[in-house]
């Protein structure tokens, strides 16, 4: 009885919490899908969802991927940010994709990008969980918008995987997510006791 007390007391203490949730991985590894597919479940009807808009900054003239710039970079760093205001949210990008792309970006210098990254990294302790979605065995898909080159798609995972190397005594919880959208959904509710 006492069991059952602790874990319905636990439930309700984390739908009361301002729960920030971010999903963090390469190019075209499903982050967007499976944010979109949170959404439709009743477990998450608290939260809001933020998802990529990458489409929506192009048309405005930012350049994405290896054509980024700092001006650009800033752009997403504040969206990402600004995320981080808002109460129960779940975002298929965070701060740490941010740094990945600035760091790897043509036209922004090596030392720009360190201290750029290093303002940025204050961030990173903001989201209460942090989700990376690997490649492994995820076909790249054209979404007309992000490169589907497949050394870059490997060059920005390796830094995101530097990044939280780097940066993990920041990160409040991190759980590292593979397989089917649907094994992805199941392991999330796991590991927020839903």
């Amino acid at each position: 009885m006492v069991m059952v007390y602790h874990i319905i007391s636990h439930l309700e203490l984390k739908q009361e919490i301002n729960m920030k949730i971010g999903f963090t991985g390469t190019v075209s590894v499903g982050k967007t899908t499976l944010v979109k597919a949170l959404q439709q479940l009743p477990e998450f009807k608290d939260y809001t969802f933020s998802t990529e808009r990458s489409k929506y900054l192009r048309d405005l003239g930012i350049p994405l991927n290896t054509d980024s710039t700092i001006k650009g970079q800033m752009v997403f760093l504040a969206e990402r940010a600004s995320e981080l205001f808002q109460n129960n949210i779940i975002t298929d990008r965070t701060i740490i994709d941010v740094m990945a792309f600035t760091k790897l970006a043509k036209s922004i210098p090596y030392y720009i990008a360190d201290e750029y990254n290093t303002l940025a990294s204050r961030l990173i302790s903001e989201y209460d969980y942090i989700f990376y979605i690997s490649p492994n065995k995820v076909e790249i898909e054209d979404n007309g918008v992000r490169t589907i080159n497949p050394e870059y798609r490997m060059e920005i995972d390796k830094e995101i995987q530097a990044i939280i190397h780097q940066h993990q005594p920041k990160i409040n919880k991190y759980h590292e997510l593979s397989g089917t959208t649907e094994e992805r959904i199941e392991k999330i509710k796991q590991v927020l006791f839903l």
